[in-house]
């Protein structure tokens, strides 16, 4: 593990609220002269801490307005059939995310699309089609309580 003082959080904790922050800033929030901050946020991103620095886009002003949990059963639990499964899901742009887990199926996935015609494509020609999926069951999201979850560094 990575031991990082409270510059280094309080960095992070910034970054993650808004990874457009210059420099300048972050140095006055911090303490630091300019230089010093830029090569501690550097020495973050060589270490993989910050991994990459991304945009949160407003889905339903793209027109993507209905987002869905998916949680997939596999018929078999070989490797062969679990590689085949996560490698079409890679190509689904439909999948946002999509995480192996343990419990009562073997996926879930998080799917957004843009209407219920699009998501009922989605299943019925791209997902239920594996070979490998035995069955998928679909929790639809009303509203979002808290999303696009800050990490709390302490």
């Amino acid at each position: 593990m990575i031991s990082f003082d409270t510059i280094d959080l309080t960095i992070l904790n910034i970054l993650q609220l808004n990874s457009k922050t210059n420099i300048k800033e972050i140095a006055l929030k911090v303490g630091l002269t300019q230089t010093p901050t830029y090569e501690r946020i550097k020495r973050l991103e060589k270490l993989g801490v910050i991994e990459k620095y991304i945009a949160i886009i407003n889905k339903s002003k793209v027109g993507f307005n209905i987002e869905v949990f998916c949680q997939v059963s596999l018929q078999v639990h070989s490797n062969e059939l679990i590689n085949k499964f996560e490698l079409a899901v890679l190509r689904m742009n439909e999948v946002i995310e999509c995480f192996h887990v343990a419990g009562n199926y073997d996926y879930l996935l998080k799917v957004i699309v843009k209407d219920m015609k699009s998501y009922q494509f989605f299943l019925k020609n791209k997902l239920s089609v594996l070979d490998s999926v035995a069955n998928v069951q679909s929790t639809f999201i009303l509203s979002a309580t808290k999303s696009n979850a800050v990490l709390k560094i302490n």
